[in-house]
């Protein structure tokens, strides 16, 4: 791998990539990003989960309501990418995210905005034991891979042109399970996501 000056490897970086698109319809609360948590709003919360991890710069995939997400993720230190094909689903979020990475990336950490029990405990787990040419997954006690996900950028860039639907990286990683390392978080968080009012106690602190 080339290095740059200081011999600091050229790809080394991990780029924080949100997840932040959804309208919310089963929730009927408008777009999920701007659902409240703690005190802050839930896209607030993923980037500031992700910048605390180390990941530079942190991006957002928006498309509901993305100009008023846009000024909370300016706020919040993240760089807004607006997906227009937002409402086809999660792929194209993904490969709208993937689209806008860095030219130096190296790693690519991806998150959902929805998941209120992922903190950056979890981020660094997974940042700590990724190895080059693997999709690092966090597994929470039910032996699936779960979000976050550490990708090579490479990775990142291969699933995203197999992704299809609400379906992000599950097309890449079917097609290439040797590339998918577990890990481990359930003692640091949960996968538990917000999506319809039984879920609306997730948010509370």
């Amino acid at each position: 791998m080339e290095t740059v000056d200081g011999g600091r490897q050229r790809g080394s970086a991990a780029v924080g990539l949100v997840l932040a698109a959804g309208a919310g319809r089963r929730l009927g609360l408008g777009a999920k990003a701007l659902l409240r948590s703690g005190g802050q709003t839930l896209v607030q919360r993923a980037v500031g989960v992700l910048r605390e991890s180390g990941c530079a710069p942190v991006l957002v995939v928006l498309g509901a309501q993305a100009e008023e997400v846009s000024t909370v993720v300016a706020r919040a230190g993240g760089q807004a990418v607006v997906n227009a094909d937002w409402a086809s689903g999660l792929a194209s979020s993904f490969r709208a995210g993937v689209a806008a990475l860095p030219e130096d990336a190296g790693r690519v950490v991806v998150l959902l905005v929805d998941q209120p029990g992922v903190g950056s405990a979890v981020v660094a787990r997974l940042l700590g034991q990724h190895r080059c040419g693997t999709v690092t997954a966090a597994e929470y006690g039910d032996g699936g891979a779960r979000h976050p996900m550490v990708f090579d950028a490479d990775l990142a860039r291969a699933a995203a042109e197999l992704a299809e639907g609400d379906r992000g990286a599950r097309a890449y990683l079917r097609r290439n399970p040797e590339v998918l390392h577990l890990v481990d978080c359930s003692d640091l968080g949960s996968a538990a996501d917000v999506d319809t009012p039984e879920d609306l106690h997730l948010l509370e602190p």
